[in-house]
């Protein structure tokens, strides 16, 4: 059997061990008392970003939505399926969630295909879903960074789709709701939040 596949059932040997031994055991726990999580993650599929593992979370602490990209798409009442938005939907409207964390990263593929969309050998889903936050940024593909800063831009676009849907912006005008936008960077492994008034992402770690 594959080594990586043999990890992965040491890892839910594991998982078992922490998590769900005994009566008393967190998934206990949460199955006799239901979800209450706080916190709303909508991160990419990265395999290299995982918002439970970077953020040290256990079962019921986030709320997490994973597409590629890190995409809010913009509120769309129709008959079209919209995975995202119903996710948005629950979580805003029945777990009363109170933060709503954007998170983006570095060397996403799904910003790459967006800015070379004429390099993709198989494109029947990928750049009609990314395009969903293309945006007016500007970038020099000869930048080594180029990704990274149209990936930053990319959340911005997010937050603003937000605001799209009325129980979202109804929930922060009233202040029991907040959206954050938040960077990671795979290679030092650091979170930078976006401050809207500083206009500018900061350390994470550097928060008060």
């Amino acid at each position: 059997m594959h080594q990586s596949f043999m990890k992965m059932l040491d890892g839910y040997k594991a998982f078992r061990e922490k998590y769900a031994s005994g009566d008393q055991s967190i998934l206990y726990n949460l199955a006799e008392h239901g979800q209450k999580p706080k916190i709303m993650v909508i991160a990419c599929c990265d395999s290299r970003v995982d918002p439970a593992l970077m953020l040290q979370c256990d079962p019921g602490d986030l709320f997490v939505v994973r597409n590629v990209a890190n995409i809010v798409p913009p509120y769309e009442k129709d008959e079209a399926h919209h995975g995202t938005s119903a996710a948005l939907e629950f979580a805003v409207c029945y777990l009363n969630i109170k933060h709503i964390v954007l998170l983006g990263h570095s060397q996403c593929g799904g910003i790459q295909g967006l800015l070379n969309k004429d390099n993709l050998e198989q494109n029947d889903f990928i750049t009609n879903w990314v395009s969903v936050i293309e945006c007016e940024a500007h970038v020099d593909k000869k930048q080594k960074n180029y990704v990274d800063d149209y990936a930053k831009q990319a959340l911005h676009k997010s937050y603003e789709n937000c605001f799209t849907f009325p129980w979202i912006k109804q929930r922060v005008s009233e202040k029991t709701l907040s959206i954050h936008e938040w960077f990671f960077d795979i290679k030092s492994g650091q979170i930078f939040n976006y401050s809207h008034d500083n206009k500018k992402f900061d350390p994470l770690d550097s928060q008060p």
